[in-house]
C-alpha cells in the first residue's frame, strides 16, 4: 500500500468504481465497500476542504455543475430494498465553489451552466456515505460532457485541477468494467475481458505514466466488451486530466467483483 505523505501539497485526485446502485452499502459489494471506506486512512493525506465528484450518472451539454447549498438525493436505480430509499447524506453544497469551476471550464474553452436544484446521484453519495460518514465536508457535483468526447472529459479535468491546491479532492466515480448483459450473464469471455482491458489501464496509468493515452481507450484489448457505452470510464479520464502532464499514478485496488467476478480497478493521481 502506498505511504501517505503528509506533508503533500497538492491535493491527490481518486478514482473509485461505485458498484451496483446501493449493493456496496447492504453487503452485496463488501470488497469495493472496503476499498472506498480504506481509501481515505491509506491514501489521502489530511482531510479534504471540499469535494469534487464526477459522477458516471451525470451527463450535460452544457456541462452541469450542482450549486445547491443543500441538495437531496437522487435514488436512481430501481429494485432494491426499501432502506435503500432512505438514505441521508446532509454534506453542505458550495454556490461559490461551483461559480468557482464554472469560471475554470470557461478558461478551458467548455460551456457550463450551475443547475441549484439537481441532487446528488448514486455516483455521489454511495463512495461519499463510506469514505466521509460524517458528512461535514461541502460537496459539488460536475457532470461528464454529453458527447463522451475523450477530449472534453479530459478537459473537465484541467479545469478542476487547479483545486488540488486548496486540497480539495476531485473524485472521479464510475467503473473499470461496465456491461450491464455481462453484469447479469458472466461469462468466461467477459471475465477474461474485464482483466485484459484493466491490465491496458494499469499498464497506461502505471508503467507508462502516459494519462494522453487514456484518450485512445477504444484501441485497448476487449475495450467495447468492457465498456459498450463509455460513460463508466470517462471519470478516470477526468481524474487523470486534473493529475496533469507531471502527475504520477498508483493503484489503489486491483479486485474481483463478489458479484459477478469482473476485474475492476482503481487508481490515486499525485
Amino acid at each position: 500500500m502506498p505511504t501517505v505523505d503528509n506533508t503533500c501539497s497538492l491535493y491527490p485526485s481518486l478514482f473509485v468504481n461505485h458498484g451496483g446502485g446501493p449493493l456496496p452499502l447492504i453487503g452485496r459489494q463488501d470488497d469495493l465497500a472496503r476499498h472506498m471506506s480504506a481509501v481515505v486512512t491509506e491514501n489521502l493525506p489530511r482531510r479534504p476542504s471540499a469535494i469534487v465528484v464526477v459522477s458516471a450518472h451525470y451527463e450535460g451539454d452544457p456541462i452541469q455543475i450542482t450549486s445547491g447549498s443543500n441538495p437531496d438525493l437522487l435514488f436512481d436505480y430501481y429494485g432494491f430494498p426499501k432502506e435503500t430509499y432512505e438514505y441521508k447524506y446532509p454534506a453542505p453544497g458550495d454556490p461559490a465553489l461551483a461559480q468557482r469551476i464554472k469560471d475554470n471550464l470557461e478558461k478551458e474553452g467548455l460551456e457550463s451552466e450551475l443547475d441549484s436544484k439537481r441532487g446528488w446521484d448514486h455516483g455521489v453519495f454511495v463512495p461519499l456515505l463510506l469514505m466521509f460518514p460524517e458528512a461535514n465536508i461541502p460537496v459539488v457535483s460536475v457532470s461528464l460532457h454529453k458527447s463522451l468526447d475523450p477530449d472534453k472529459n479530459m478537459a473537465i479535468g484541467r479545469a478542476l485541477s487547479p483545486l488540488r491546491q486548496e486540497d480539495v479532492l476531485v473524485l472521479g466515480s464510475g467503473y473499470t468494467f461496465h456491461n450491464m448483459h455481462a453484469f447479469f450473464n458472466p461469462e468466461h469471455a467477459t471475465k477474461k475481458a474485464s482483466l485484459q482491458f484493466n491490465d491496458w489501464l494499469k499498464s497506461t496509468i502505471i508503467d507508462e505514466g502516459n494519462f494522453e493515452k487514456l484518450k485512445e481507450w477504444k484501441q485497448a484489448p476487449s475495450a467495447r466488451i468492457c465498456h459498450p457505452r463509455e460513460e463508466h470510464l470517462l471519470p478516470l479520464l477526468v481524474v487523470a486530466g486534473a493529475a496533469g502532464d507531471s502527475g504520477a499514478g498508483e493503484l489503489i485496488y486491483d479486485t474481483r467483483s463478489q458479484v459477478n467476478d469482473h476485474a475492476v480497478t482503481g487508481y490515486l493521481f499525485k
